[in-house]
């Protein structure tokens, strides 16, 4: 059987890091995780940011080509608020922004980091600068959430990543689905991780939202190899069904993006690179990611080139 060819899928951008903690116009420690978005003509980045008490928060940059001249928001865009939002006592992190069309409204799923672990939160807005909190719509231990920009059936639909309390069980990416945003079941596990020696055993997590494309949905994973040495942070891709996303079509055996310059392999998490957002400009994919959680990067492919990957990939096992 052909093997699929993962090698120089997606291109690091010259101008990397693109992003740092000294861009800021204010002070702070990091900036990593952005989601990232086209509004209004613009290139938008609703990115994390660590301030130097350790927590986290959200902070907007906008730029024309996506690379430079970025401007950033002077503050916090969005801060936690653990006043009314107790869920928020430890920070806001790693936000993954949807259009949602039967709502006109941007969805930014984050994860709410509480006493009791990181939950999936969601808020909504119409400009990125007001914002509105559906509150947490799963309890921790849960993350690396996104949604769908269609309803499927009449009802909202979204990856996420829960963990189970018990050993060995694995770390898995699921899908469920809710008629309001709020309430949410129907859940079940959509991509296991793999066992063994693979670059994604034991634990994966969604990276970036869902893409639309003529193929079906576009996944954008990470998965987790645990060295003696550490963690390494890797990128895979899936394809799922357009009209049922329980449907997995294609799932690549290789890595497609791994760290190897020195901004994604030291930093406060070395060996990292970690994407929470990806934008289509011309026919090109451009994916944002935090490199070793310190700063921010980009890297780009062209969609033919990804879907004729994803070609070559075997189905997962039914």
């Amino acid at each position: 059987m052909k093997k699929a060819r993962s090698h120089l899928l997606f291109q690091r951008h010259p101008n990397n890091p693109i992003l740092s903690a000294e861009d800021w116009p204010y002070p702070v420690n990091s900036v990593f995780n952005p989601g990232a978005a086209m509004v209004g003509g613009e290139h938008m980045l609703v990115a994390r940011v660590e301030d130097k008490t350790g927590i986290s928060h959200l902070c907007t940059a906008r730029s024309n080509d996506g690379v430079r001249n970025w401007r950033i928001n002077p503050k916090p865009s969005l801060l936690p608020s653990p006043e009314t939002h107790p869920e928020e006592m430890w920070g806001i992190e790693d936000p993954r922004i949807t259009w949602l069309e039967d709502l006109a409204k941007w969805a930014i799923a984050y994860t709410a980091y509480s006493e009791a672990g990181p939950m999936v939160s969601l808020a909504l807005t119409e400009d990125f600068i007001n914002f509105k909190r559906v509150g947490p719509i799963m309890p921790p231990e849960n993350k690396d959430s996104a949604l769908f920009p269609v309803k499927f059936g009449g009802r909202f639909a979204m990856l996420h990543r829960p963990v189970s309390a018990f050993a060995g069980i694995g770390k898995h990416i699921w899908i469920s689905f809710s008629p309001n945003l709020k309430h949410w079941g129907d859940h079940r596990i959509l991509i296991h991780a793999r066992r063994g020696s693979w670059w994604d055993a034991n634990k994966i997590g969604l990276s970036a939202p869902p893409l639309d494309t003529p193929e079906g949905w576009l996944i954008l994973y990470h998965g987790v190899r645990e060295t003696a040495g550490g963690c390494i942070y890797r990128l895979g891709l899936a394809l799922l069904d357009r009209a049922d996303p329980t449907k997995v079509a294609k799932r690549s055996e290789q890595w497609v993006f791994g760290p190897q310059e020195p901004y994604e392999i030291c930093g406060d998490v070395g060996n990292v690179v970690f994407p929470c957002g990806w934008i289509v400009h011309d026919g090109e994919v451009r994916m944002y990611y935090g490199a070793a959680d310190k700063c921010i990067a980009m890297a780009s492919a062209p969609m033919n080139d990804i879907l004729a990957f994803l070609g070559e990939c075997a189905p997962p096992p039914s």
